[in-house]
């Protein structure tokens, strides 16, 4: 379709082009001389990340977009060629060029209905080339639609119950825009098989497309209360995220009788709507489709039982009590009274109607939540609150909706509200989920991070840390903080007349600022001073300016110490920091860890361990031999439960290579250490 010829010519033309013309210092137009440059190093990762910042600060440049999908064709990216080319499309439809091509990388990504819907309209092209290759295309596509259709209808008329000749039918008819026949064999297909209620998701697609937007939005209320997540929520996007109305409800019934969780939905709503006599039918119907479902029998005998007809409540809930679910059965009796036999009281009406349905309310909120219908979740919950408003469960249960849903200043207010509950689990969950929230929220901030270590390579004890004390400061990007730093080892130096110093032997007291975290990568400046404990003799003094600041970034995969299960796991950990006390000099450093985390031992005490490969590599831009080096090796990092989260012993035997100098260039080093962090 798109030979490579072509394309080297299109993107070497374009090169020359913009470098005959760009003399701007626009954003775009540099970006766009960066990615011409790398098309001529055939460097087509960078050109393609070129193409797309230049695309950032203009969206409207229609050749570079163009040349930007013409690249990633030359990559094997075509889907993203594809849609760089349909947005071109939306900008220029009369782009008789790029639409042809657009036709043919639709037909290659298997959107043949969109491909042949293009070709059918450039037939009509005024230019000769395009309504030819066209023409050809249409006939090809089309000839295969119709030839695929004619079997499937055979087919059809010998097996009518063949569920697979239905859904293939119904495919290729949408393809070749035959809508009707579409509509007739989805909705065939599903009634062969209702319980495929992703078909609903098909058969209002093509309802939408005829115009029966009623008819549609049915189909998709009834799959929006799917079984399975992927179809549910698949329907909510395409409701545009509302929650449907009773009489939407009612239709999709129609048209999904068998679907229970519909049914239920709207039986709540109904509760909410003040409309018990109806919720009080729907309950009826689920338990007629479904005579263990305990939730719907225990709700419908709490509304019989609302309106006096305690003749056919108490059998419901008597079953309900002694049934399977012991939760449900738990609050049944708690509602209804003690013991071994259901104690009615002259308000046990008023109290039935409140507590079941808060229990109602807070299941499904909890289920929705555990789904991922988080505006569902919230629906649910905020109504059991409602209900219940001393149910502590259900205030944790909403701390972790809100923050799930980026809410934390509501989070953190409901964890507090569940730290009271008289039940210990909630209580320590509660205050665990308020404790990692409410430094955001506090003016300031104390955290402090200690790191002693002993090397066999220089057979000393190495002891690191800081202190640091931050404030959030309003609403700025980012955190001011005043910092002291701990760098020292027991030997303090070795040699005799020239001494050589293992370690920094200070402290290091300065003011910074932070920058928030983004996508584990922060950035950091800080002023200060060095105080040395030590009379030296490589500096003039005891005190001297100290200037540091950089970039760190830290990701961690799988498997964690904290984690719960074992198995494999990956950490990352890297920093560029600038240092004025070492001649000015930026230094690199990575820190590589993978391997496998052990199972939780109780046999051990709780220990649990992690086996992994250490690989860290060293660089600075002033090229000191003691800054430049590689070492890798095993390591075994461990913990006990009973610890704090934060406290971790290692050991790690390494092996080393300095990249730089003279001399020895390998060495040995068993490192055994602690780390431990708190922040307050």
């Amino acid at each position: 379709m798109v030979q490579t010829l072509g394309l080297t010519l299109r993107l070497w033309l374009s090169a020359a082009a913009f470098q005959a013309t760009a003399q701007t210092t626009d954003p775009a137009v540099y970006w766009l001389e960066q990615a011409y440059a790398a098309l001529r190093a055939s460097d087509y990762d960078r050109a393609v990340s070129c193409f797309e910042k230049a695309l950032d600060a203009n969206p409207r440049a229609l050749d570079a977009r163009k040349d930007l999908a013409y690249t990633l064709l030359k990559i094997g990216e075509t889907q993203a060629a594809r849609d760089h080319l349909k947005a071109v499309l939306e900008q220029a439809p009369h782009d008789e060029h790029a639409a042809l091509e657009y036709a043919f990388l639709c037909y290659e990504t298997g959107e043949r209905a969109e491909a042949r819907r293009v070709f059918q309209r450039l037939q009509n092209s005024q230019q000769p080339e395009i309504r030819e290759a066209a023409a050809r295309a249409f006939q090809t596509i089309d000839s295969a639609l119709a030839e695929g259709i004619a079997r499937w209808i055979q087919a059809v008329a010998q097996q009518p119950g063949s569920f697979s000749a239905h859904l293939e039918l119904a495919r290729l008819a949408e393809q070749r825009d035959e809508l009707v026949l579409a509509r007739v064999h989805f909705e065939a297909a599903w009634r062969l098989r209702p319980e495929r209620r992703d078909l609903l998701i098909d058969l209002a697609r093509v309802a939408q497309r005829l115009g029966d937007s009623s008819f549609a939005t049915t189909a998709l209320v009834a799959a929006w209360a799917a079984p399975e997540p992927r179809v549910a929520e698949r329907a909510r996007e395409l409701l545009g995220g509302r929650y449907p109305y009773v009489s939407e409800f009612r239709a999709a019934m129609e048209l999904d009788p068998a679907n229970s969780r519909l049914r239920r939905e709207l039986a709540y709503l109904l509760l909410e709507l003040g409309q018990e006599a109806e919720a009080e039918q729907e309950f009826a119907q689920l338990l007629e489709q479904d005579p263990s479902d305990y939730l719907a029998m225990a709700q419908l005998g709490f509304l019989r039982l609302k309106r006096g007809d305690r003749t056919s409540a108490l059998p419901l809930l008597e079953k309900v009590a002694s049934g399977p679910d012991a939760e449900l059965a738990e609050r049944v009796r708690k509602v209804l009274g003690t013991g071994r036999a259901i104690n009615l009281s002259p308000n046990v009406g008023a109290s039935a109607s409140e507590s079941g349905p808060a229990q109602e309310a807070k299941l499904m909120g909890i289920r929705s939540l555990h789904a991922g219908y988080l505006r569902d979740a919230e629906k649910y919950l905020r109504r059991a609150h409602e209900l219940d408003p001393a149910d502590f469960e259900v205030m944790l249960q909403l701390g972790y909706l809100y923050n799930v849903l980026k809410n934390d200043t509501e989070a953190i207010r409901w964890f507090n509200l569940a730290r009271r509950s008289p039940d210990r689990r909630i209580a320590a969950e509660a205050d665990r989920a308020y404790r990692n929230l409410r430094h955001q929220f506090t003016p300031w901030r104390i955290s402090a991070w200690l790191m002693p270590f002993y090397s066999s390579r220089w057979h000393n004890l190495f002891g690191y840390g800081q202190l640091k004390v931050e404030t959030s400061a309003g609403n700025l990007p980012f955190y001011p903080y005043l910092s002291l730093r701990f760098a020292g080892d027991a030997k303090q130096s070795i040699g005799g007349v020239r001494p050589v110093y293992l370690s920094e032997s200070s402290l290091v007291a300065g003011v910074g600022i932070r920058s928030r975290f983004w996508h584990g990568l922060m950035a950091w400046a800080e002023v200060g001073s060095d105080i040395s404990y030590l009379d030296r003799q490589d500096r003039p003094g005891r005190l001297a300016p100290d200037y540091r600041g950089g970039l760190n970034y830290g990701r961690s995969f799988g498997s964690t110490l904290a984690s719960e299960g074992a198995g494999p796991f990956y950490q990352l950990g890297a920093d560029l920091v600038f240092m004025s006390r070492f001649g000015n000099t930026w230094l690199a450093y990575a820190q590589n860890r993978a391997g496998y985390t052990l199972p939780l031992s109780q046999a051990l005490g709780g220990w649990r361990g992690q086996l992994c490969w250490n690989l860290n590599l060293v660089a600075d831009t002033k090229r000191q031999r003691w800054a430049n080096f590689i070492e890798t090796g095993p390591g075994l990092r461990f913990r006990w439960s009973w610890m704090p989260a934060a406290l971790t012993f290692t050991v790690d035997w390494l092996r080393g290579s300095y990249t730089i100098g003279p001399g020895k260039s390998t060495f040995t080093d068993v490192r055994a250490g602690i780390w431990y962090a708190f922040s307050r």
